[in-house]
């Protein structure tokens, strides 16, 4: 599930506009985003695992009412747009492989991923490797395509360790990657999921089950990476042939998900389209998956409300169905395209009101006692954390500035539209310096300091029963 989480239709669609725009320029952003994800991801099971609690419970019991309901309409926004590429990319699917309408597509979205969950009664592991399966069917295509086409590898490397924003765009594309790779709603999720585990309350068991959750993280991030840096590089250097053809060239000009089909035709020939469509439909149908469960501990977390999986995804479709319908109608597909590198955008904006919490949370001694995190890794985690922040205020205030003085509109207009945006703008800092300098209040009682004291418990109760048997009786 965490492996399916970065090879999503968000992802994908970030990284072939990513090669086709700046060639491998951008690969750093996909090493330095995993490396980071997988810490995050790492900090998210341990926590869970120590504290028995995951993130939206923890963020419920320490903040105030104002501050836990900001940051649960944040966190239901963030899956809302997660979800919004998945839909996209379903649409997506349907026109490539019926030859349908993107919004035609769009609609039957809606009820696509309500089948699939009601199909998880009759097995949820057999159709989760199904599922995956087929996405990894268009994972293998692109790495004998990237074989095919045989990228130079010293300019991979080069994109991979070297970081550079040179070309037009460059920031606002690796912003897109990011929120693509890191999604907020994610560390939600795996905090909930180790809870599934059955893992022992001692201080060996957890320490284990913490190596073992970091051992699965990296596996499945480490095969997100290759394939990531196989969908970038094959886009890149057939985008950026000399011998590229006037048709692909248009393509590849305002790549989509619909349109990139022909990246795979070197492997998989004529039927390129069909097979790239089948994997895209399962891509989004099991990233959705996710996001509804996702959702649901979001709101179990923060409201203590439990919804059936059927209806929690029919609510969050319903709301991400209305923007992807509205501009696929208006925009066709390369509007369509356009939504889900902004939905992606969206997403790396809100990482901090997640990201914030778990590294307060993890780092702190009330809520993981002697299982905190090491400097190391606290220092490091902060450090990646706000580089990624302040990317997101830079781009956001250049953009805003940028677009104010060269618009069309008039001047009271222009005059308007920063009297409401920048006051939002400084709203978002202040909310990151509140929650990066709030100091914890609440302490909780770990799962090992639970077991403590029970074991205590039942000592003091057996030496009471000892004492009462040792009594002599009265004569």
């Amino acid at each position: 599930m965490v492996c399916l989480a970065y090879i999503d239709p968000g992802n994908l669609e970030t990284d072939l506009q990513a090669g086709a725009y700046h060639k491998y320029e951008l690969l750093w952003v996909i090493l330095i985003g995993l490396i980071f994800a997988l810490i995050i991801q790492s900090l998210s099971a341990n926590l869970g695992v120590v504290t028995g609690r995951h993130l939206a419970e923890l963020c419920k019991t320490e903040y105030p009412v104002w501050v836990k309901t900001c940051l649960w309409l944040l966190a239901e926004l963030a899956v809302i747009a997660s979800d919004i590429p998945e839909v996209i990319g379903t649409g997506f699917a349907f026109n490539l492989l019926f030859h349908i309408p993107v919004w035609t597509g769009v609609l039957i979205a809606g009820s696509s991923t309500l089948l699939l969950l009601g199909l998880q009664r009759y097995g949820v592991r057999k159709l989760e490797v199904a599922v995956a399966l087929l996405v990894f069917v268009m994972a293998a295509c692109f790495f004998v395509e990237m074989s095919i086409v045989k990228p130079p590898v010293n300019e991979v490397l080069q994109g991979l360790f070297i970081p550079r924003l040179s070309g037009p765009g460059a920031t606002g594309d690796s912003i897109a990657l990011l929120g693509a790779l890191v999604m907020p709603h994610n560390l939600f999720l795996h905090s909930a999921l180790v809870l599934s585990r059955n893992t022992p309350a001692s201080a060996k068991g957890m320490k284990d089950a913490c190596r073992f959750f970091l051992f699965e993280s990296g596996i499945a991030l480490f095969v997100a990476l290759l394939v990531n840096i196989a969908v970038i590089s094959v886009s890149g250097t057939v985008c950026n042939a000399t011998n590229l053809s006037p048709e692909d060239a248009a393509k590849c000009s305002d790549l989509t998900l619909d349109s990139s089909s022909f990246l795979l035709r070197n492997v998989l020939g004529k039927s390129s389209a069909t097979v790239y469509g089948i994997a895209l439909l399962a891509s989004g149908q099991s990233s959705t998956i996710t996001g509804t469960y996702a959702g649901q501990y979001v709101m179990q977390g923060f409201l203590d409300i439990k919804m059936k999986q059927w209806l929690r995804n029919l609510m969050t479709r319903s709301i991400a169905i209305v923007p992807s319908l509205i501009v696929s109608i208006i925009g066709g597909s390369s509007g369509a395209g356009r939504l889900i590198v902004i939905a992606s955008m969206i997403l790396s904006f809100e990482l901090p009101f997640a990201l914030i919490p778990l590294l307060k949370f993890s780092s702190s001694s009330n809520k993981m006692g002697e299982n905190k995190n090491s400097i190391y890794i606290v220092g490091f985690s902060w450090v990646l954390g706000f580089v990624i922040i302040g990317i997101n205020v830079y781009f956001l205030s250049t953009k805003l500035v940028g677009w104010i003085l060269h618009n069309t509109l008039p001047t009271f207009a222009n005059v308007l539209i920063g009297i409401v945006l920048f006051p939002l703008m400084l709203l978002y800092v202040a909310a990151v310096i509140y929650l990066t300098f709030r100091k914890d209040t609440v302490r909780f009682v770990s799962r090992r300091e639970l077991q403590a004291g029970d074991d205590a418990d039942k000592a003091q109760v057996a030496t009471v029963v000892a004492d009462e048997d040792s009594k002599e009786p009265p004569v």
